[in-house]
């Protein structure tokens, strides 16, 4: 039962009834007074945790801003370039999240801790008030009364009369506050009800509405998920398949470290302890040197360096050399030793000594000393004995059988291609297919004896063995190219350019895999090969690089990249020319700040590249804005990114400088690959643009001409017209050669040409004219 209510009559009578429901209203009131104080200390307690969490998840999304993966290698696939982007994304989401959460606090103060503390103060502040007046009144009035009734009956009736007079004001005015309270009393009980919870249902409605701005948030986010879910897959996929690709070098290495040698402009290069004399009785010193030697030049320097210190203890020392000579254990007391004189000491021999017997000889062989042994002509001679595997007609009637064998019996094969088949079993297939004898009786569709994971496996093999990859060596880094940067139409552009310069065989055969290879996508819903696991698969069997490195491996993704992008187009790769307007494969790095890459000058091999051409301009987008990556994205397989990277903004004035026949584009003119990137994440770019053919000799006029040595020349390629102009550096630079300048950010360099060194230009500085990296200036 609920407080009973307080009758006005009641305040007459002040019966002892009337007493306790007043004092029971009086209670009721004190327990909802030290509520509102639970409550408001609560609330300040709420918004204190809001502000220390709200805190805590800003410092969180500052950290997830600040962070940047890096990469190995020169650039990273769209994939990478996304989950590289999500951490940026991840904070703006938090930021967004915190900017509602802030709302909330201030609204927490605003609808819940303000309003109460003002019922408390002003309403049942008064109520006290009140009481305290009541009770004062009460003790006066009883006290006054009792006092009258004491009074002698045998006072003068004047006096008695004013007594009485003054006991009924008293109680008119008791009677009066008494009626006062009460309906005050019954007044704040009615109004604590809306004044308390009103403040509450406010509350509840801010935490709702932030609760709600987080669901809103979570939709608008769904589709970035769903998005880096993919890349993730892919890149994870692209890892797997790297990975096993490092570990077979590693092993490679470990068991031959030799024949891996990486080819560099050193004929050799290694450690060597290094005899250093000192006067008597001191004796001498061995001391370790890492050595350098170039046949072409016979420039021989060494570098003191110290493990243990961890760097260099001296300076490098260079000489000439004049000729080398195997020193016996009877003329030294120590073995594996050979003397050096250069040119300028004469008669004054420098005693070295080598790790091994092999390392020696080695050495040996690369100076022209005596008793060399051609070991690595021994390796060359062995590594050209290379299996049978051709690109002949039975070659050909291999991957049809193959084929067709694979799309009779197991196109809806979980995991095919990627499933690997027996070792011993693919060997002995291969044997039958590659032999003409026994090639047209071995029956694929039909025989029990073949499973599809050996058929499957003995056709990759066959195409790993060919003495050279089905896309060339000559043409595997114009490959790449495309693949770490451009827009999706760009990318195919250049694959279907690059296809097309293939050879006639090798283009018939990647035809054939490549519709057999859309075939199997086209059932992925049931064998799980979608075009990215597709990619990751032929990736390495189709490309190879000729030198057999862990840089050459981290290029792998793009390699798929490639194979993605030949599966996706096959039918406009394959069945249409590519556009007659459209330039060769032409590279331009733009590189992110602090360091930029330098195109090395090789001696005597130097890599067929063809020049830059600079035929559009892209704007910059702004890093910080934050339009949605759908929009940005066009619409296609959501199986393969290969070819879904955002598309740049195209200006329609574009910035670059026209100078005759010549659009120069600006390094800063490059688009951003997404509006989320920051920008010290943008990578080097290879832009492949797709020239508009409506006018046909428009374009062609706004094409700088080249010309293009037979490549039995051996000769680089070369501008046949090219507009002297300035260039203002934008990286400091060191020269490493006589024939480079050294400069620093700023300079201004005069009568700027293409130098026949891919990737540099000529220009003079101060009067000297010498070589300069073509990506550490920008054109005036």
């Amino acid at each position: 039962m609920g407080l009973q209510p307080l009758e006005f009559s009641d305040c007459y009578l002040d019966s002892p009834w009337f007493r306790e429901r007043v004092r029971a209203h009086e209670a009721e009131l004190e327990k909802t007074n030290k509520f509102i104080k639970e409550l408001l200390k609560d609330g300040k307690n709420l918004i204190a945790a809001t502000k220390n969490l709200s805190a805590a998840q800003r410092k969180f999304a500052h950290s997830l801003r600040d962070f940047k993966f890096e990469f190995i290698g020169d650039a990273e696939t769209d994939d990478e370039r996304y989950i590289d982007a999500s951490l940026h994304e991840f904070s703006n989401f938090l930021k967004n999240l915190e900017e509602q959460r802030e709302i909330l606090a201030l609204s927490v103060t605003e609808t819940l801790i303000k309003p109460l503390e003002r019922f408390r103060k002003e309403q049942l502040g008064a109520v006290k008030e009140e009481k305290k007046k009541f009770d004062k009144e009460t003790e006066k009035n009883y006290s006054l009364l009792e006092k009258h009734l004491n009074l002698s009956a045998k006072k003068k009736e004047l006096q008695l009369q004013e007594a009485d007079n003054q006991v009924e004001q008293n109680r008119k005015h008791f009677y009066e506050l008494s009626l006062e309270y009460v309906c005050k009393l019954q007044e704040i009980q009615e109004r604590k009800k809306f004044e308390c919870v009103e403040p509450v249902l406010s509350f509840f409605q801010g935490l709702f509405t932030f609760y709600h701005q987080g669901y809103e948030l979570a939709k608008d986010f769904n589709h970035y998920k769903m998005a880096l879910q993919i890349n993730i897959q892919n890149t994870r996929n692209r890892f797997e398949g790297t990975r096993s690709e490092v570990e077979e070098l590693m092993n490679k290495i470990r068991r031959n470290p030799q024949e891996h040698k990486r080819a560099n402009h050193f004929t050799m290069e290694g450690y060597l302890y290094v005899q250093e004399k000192r006067p008597a009785p001191f004796g001498s010193s061995w001391v370790k040197h890492y050595c350098m030697y170039r046949k072409e030049t016979k420039k021989f320097s060494m570098i003191p360096f110290e493990h243990r210190s961890g760097g260099k203890v001296g300076d490098e020392e260079l000489f000439i050399l004049t000729y080398c000579t195997k020193r016996n254990t009877d003329t030294i007391d120590r073995r594996f030793c050979f003397d050096l004189e250069a040119s300028d000491r004469p008669g004054v021999p420098v005693t070295m000594q080598a790790f091994s017997e092999e390392d020696r000889k080695l050495w040996m062989e690369a100076l022209d000393g005596k008793e060399a042994v051609s070991i690595i002509f021994k390796i060359f001679f062995y590594s050209v004995l290379k299996n049978r595997a051709q690109l002949d007609k039975i070659g050909f009637t291999i991957i049809k059988k193959c084929i067709s064998a694979v799309e009779t019996r197991g196109i809806n094969d979980q995991g095919l291609y990627r499933v690997v088949g027996v070792s011993s079993k693919v060997q002995r297939l291969l044997s039958l297919l590659m032999d003409s004898k026994t090639c047209n009786e071995v029956d694929l569709e039909n025989s029990v004896d073949w499973e599809v994971k050996t058929i499957t496996s003995a056709m990759k093999q066959y195409l790993r063995s060919l003495p050279e990859p089905l896309m060339t060596y000559e043409l595997h880094g114009e490959f790449i190219v495309p693949a770490k940067s451009g827009s999706p139409e760009s990318r195919v552009n250049a694959v279907h350019f690059l296809v097309h310069k293939l050879p006639e065989k090798n283009k018939e055969m990647l035809e054939i895999l490549m519709k057999h290879l859309a075939n199997v996508s086209k059932h992925a819903k049931r064998n799980l090969m979608t075009v990215a696991n597709l990619g990751v698969v032929f990736g390495p069997t189709l490309m190879r690089p000729q030198e057999e490195t862990v840089a050459a491996i981290m290029d792998l993704k793009f390699q798929n990249i490639v194979v993605e992008i030949l599966i996706e187009n096959h039918e406009k790769i394959f069945k249409t020319l590519p556009d007659a307007t459209f330039p060769e494969p032409i590279s331009m790095s733009v590189s992110p700040p602090n360091a930029p890459p330098r195109q090395s000058r090789r001696q005597g091999q130097r890599i067929k590249r063809p020049l830059a051409v600079y035929n559009l301009c892209l704007e910059l987008d702004d890093a910080d804005s934050h339009s949605s990556p759908r929009e940005d994205t066009p619409t296609g397989s959501m199986d393969s990114l290969s070819s879904q990277s955002p598309t740049p903004a195209f200006s329609s004035s574009p910035p670059g400088l026209l100078d005759g026949n010549h659009l120069i584009m600006d390094s800063g003119d490059l688009a951003g690959w997404t509006t989320h990137l920051p920008a010290q994440s943008r990578p080097s770019m290879v832009s492949w643009m797709n020239i508009p053919s409506a006018n046909p000799a428009a374009t062609n006029a706004a094409l700088p001409t080249f010309f293009f040595p037979s490549p039995a020349t051996g000769t680089d390629r070369a501008m046949e017209s090219v507009a002297h102009r300035k260039a203002r550096a934008v990286y400091p630079c060191e020269a490493e050669h006589s024939s480079e300048l050294s400069f620093q950010i700023g300079a201004i360099f005069e009568d700027v040409q293409f130098s026949r060194e891919p990737g540099w230009l000529e220009g003079t500085l101060n009067g000297k004219r010498g070589l300069i990296p073509q990506n550490y200036v920008q054109f005036l």
